[in-house]
């Protein structure tokens, strides 16, 4: 069994793809109303859609923003670096600046719909 693809439900789906393609190596393969389908180099598939009457019984939004991230990982900490001074430009907003977390070297950032971005790698800078 593998695990077929995430599907992240969020207030602006056009925001919140802009950022998963231009800053994030995602390229869009499929839109219908209120949702997209997203795939990266590794085949990963991420659905970006408005969120869904009746799946859950809480606001999911607010509980997404709070509950979860998803992470990008690279090989080098220098990467790190370079992303994170990019995406001083888009639409995101940045928590502090890469720094030295459980072993490696990362950064968060929150995109459009909430979400919480980690960017790191297993590495930490000499």
């Amino acid at each position: 069994m593998r695990l077929n693809h995430l599907d992240l439900h969020v207030p602006d789906v056009a925001r919140t793809v802009a950022v998963l393609t231009e800053h994030f190596g995602f390229r869009q393969e499929f839109a219908r109303d209120g949702l997209v389908v997203l795939r990266d180099d590794a085949s990963l598939e991420l659905v970006i859609s408005e969120p869904v009457p009746g799946f859950g019984t809480t606001d999911q939004l607010s509980i997404g923003a709070a509950t979860y991230h998803i992470g990008f990982i690279v090989d080098v900490p220098e990467v790190v670096d370079e992303i994170y001074v990019r995406l001083g430009s888009a639409d995101v907003q940045l928590a502090r600046p890469p720094r030295a977390i459980r072993g490696g070297w990362l950064f968060y950032c929150t995109i459009p719909g909430g979400i919480q971005v980690e960017v790191g790698c297993r590495s930490i800078p000499a």
